[in-house]
């Protein structure tokens, strides 16, 4: 089931924003992402904010139509808390499985963010999907819309490692998905893979990165499965009915696909994202770089310069309180400067950019010779960066290096 949300501080009923916060707001990047919480089934290790239609049954105000009004009402009230800003730079449709819905139904929650943001003339619009939930005419359908980049959980090319995931698609279906969205005209086409499964072999993850090369994605993302508690991957594996994950073989899986990346062309900017030039997923790198978005949908999380809020989890809670003109966010935090100035760190190191030096305390720059010389920072008169090594161990490193 979701895992659950910090504590945080009230959030104000009209979803009002500290003055202090807004100044300066009009000038910043925004972006937007929207939450879809439907899945047709639970992958075995997921743990997102998502519900098949058996869990949410019959309750009022969990089903698609109050949803799809109840997002317009978060438009609404995200344009008044902001006021006037710059148009949207990207807008990302996450989940869930976004294209669960309607193909003229995501086109039209799209085009209620226009409406009330106005989109910036190059404006990244991503939407996730499981290769089995969308079709030709559907993919045409959201590119006439202005959706330019689609992400695609491919997760596997390897049959008996998607069934131990319990995902529902075939490996060749997710060629058939690539070959539609590139006839749609999609500028952007993403295949998100997970490495160090139960039982997988380094053999089988060769063929998953293999099959993903094959099908020339502008842009590729690569996570180690992590155990969720709570899921029923984490019972499985407590039962002994199938193995934990190996720190050794999840080191060997990143290698094996930053080679075959990289060599393919895909530069590595992000410590498991990689791309071809002009392909970086720009959405994300608002998240890393810490810019303004407004999260929508039932448990979407947001951030204005320093404020995080979190909306309620569950769809029929977020669609009741926006029905009665409120916000539906569930709390929020207000981000002191250290605390903005870690999280820089915790962000912006994973980057290939790199994190500027002037960002770090007396005591952090001291620290650094010691972590170059052991191989895992690269450190310039200005940044510093992982080395390769580094990104294996990017958490203990940061661990390391933060007061």
């Amino acid at each position: 089931m979701p895992s659950t949300p910090p504590p945080g501080d009230p959030a104000p009923a009209d979803g009002s924003l500290p003055a202090d916060r807004l100044i300066g707001a009009e000038s910043r990047p925004l972006s937007a992402y929207v939450h879809v919480p439907y899945c047709s089934s639970r992958c075995g290790y997921c743990d997102f904010n998502t519900y098949t239609a058996a869990e949410l049954g019959a309750e009022p105000g969990s089903g698609q139509d109050a949803y799809l009004a109840a997002a317009r009402a978060e438009f609404v009230l995200a344009g008044r808390v902001l006021g006037p800003r710059e148009p949207l730079q990207t807008v990302f449709f996450g989940g869930g499985t976004p294209t669960l819905l309607p193909a003229a139904e995501l086109a039209g929650l799209l085009d209620g963010l226009r409406e009330t943001f106005g989109f910036a003339e190059d404006c990244e619009v991503t939407t996730e999907a499981n290769p089995e939930s969308v079709d030709q005419a559907y993919l045409e359908t959201l590119r006439a819309a202005g959706f330019t980049r689609i992400s695609l959980g491919m997760q596997s090319a390897v049959p008996s490692v998607l069934q131990v995931l319990e995902r529902r698609h075939t490996p060749g279906r997710v060629a058939q998905v690539v070959g539609w969205a590139r006839a749609a005209g999609f500028e952007s086409i993403s295949l998100d893979l997970i490495y160090a499964n139960p039982h997988e072999t380094l053999d089988q993850w060769r063929t998953s990165v293999e099959a993903a090369l094959e099908l020339e994605p502008d842009h590729l993302s690569a996570y180690s499965l992590i155990v969720e508690p709570g899921t029923r991957l984490a019972a499985r594996i407590g039962r002994g009915e199938l193995p934990l994950p190996d720190s050794d073989q999840q080191a060997d899986c990143y290698l094996i696909a930053d080679e075959a990346f990289t060599a393919a062309g895909l530069a590595n900017y992000e410590v498991s994202n990689w791309a071809r030039p002009g392909h970086e997923a720009r959405h994300n790198l608002a998240y890393w770089r810490s810019d303004d978005w407004w999260g929508f949908g039932p448990g979407a999380h947001s951030h204005v310069n320093g404020v995080r809020w979190w909306n309620l989890r569950h769809p029929a809670a977020y669609t009741a309180k926006l029905a009665a003109a409120s916000s539906p966010a569930q709390a929020r935090e207000i981000l002191t400067a250290d605390e903005r100035r870690v999280e820089r760190v915790l962000l912006e190191l994973r980057l290939s950019d790199g994190l500027p030096l002037d960002v770090l305390t007396a005591s952090e720059v001291a620290r650094l010779p010691e972590l170059a010389a052991a191989g895992f920072l690269e450190v310039t008169e200005r940044f510093l960066r992982f080395s390769r090594s580094g990104r294996l161990l990017a958490d203990g490193v940061i661990r390391s290096l933060l007061d």
